[in-house]
């Protein structure tokens, strides 16, 4: 951070495109090794495909797994909407969830 103190502008760090960001987020996964085989839909053809964890690794990605595992955690949508950037009520974040047998179980258990 001492490298960008002296910045003319408002921001702690110099501004970065999202496709430097999401390239740098695969460089990070590669390194990391992250490269199990995932299945992923093409956009072009709609047909599903089998590509490498880091190849389809992007800021998006990371916001879901965010939310998705905070959700199954705290199981209120409006607080882990509002840790997000999603408005109550946002019919995008009801995408990003995904309500699992586990947290089922785990409702009922609060009724014993």
């Amino acid at each position: 951070m001492s490298k960008y103190e002296n910045r003319a502008d408002k921001f702690l760090f110099p501004f970065i495109s999202e496709q430097k960001y999401n390239d740098a987020i695969k460089g990070m996964f590669l390194k990391a090794e992250l490269t199990r085989s995932v299945t992923v839909i093409n956009p072009v053809t709609s047909e599903p495909e089998v590509r490498a964890l880091n190849e389809v690794a992007s800021s998006h990605l990371a916001r879901r797994t965010f939310v998705g595992n905070l959700y199954k955690q705290v199981k209120d949508p409006n607080l882990v909407g509002s840790l997000s950037g999603h408005k109550e009520g946002s019919k995008a974040f009801a995408r990003y969830r995904d309500i699992d047998e586990d947290m089922k179980k785990d409702l009922v258990k609060l009724l014993e």
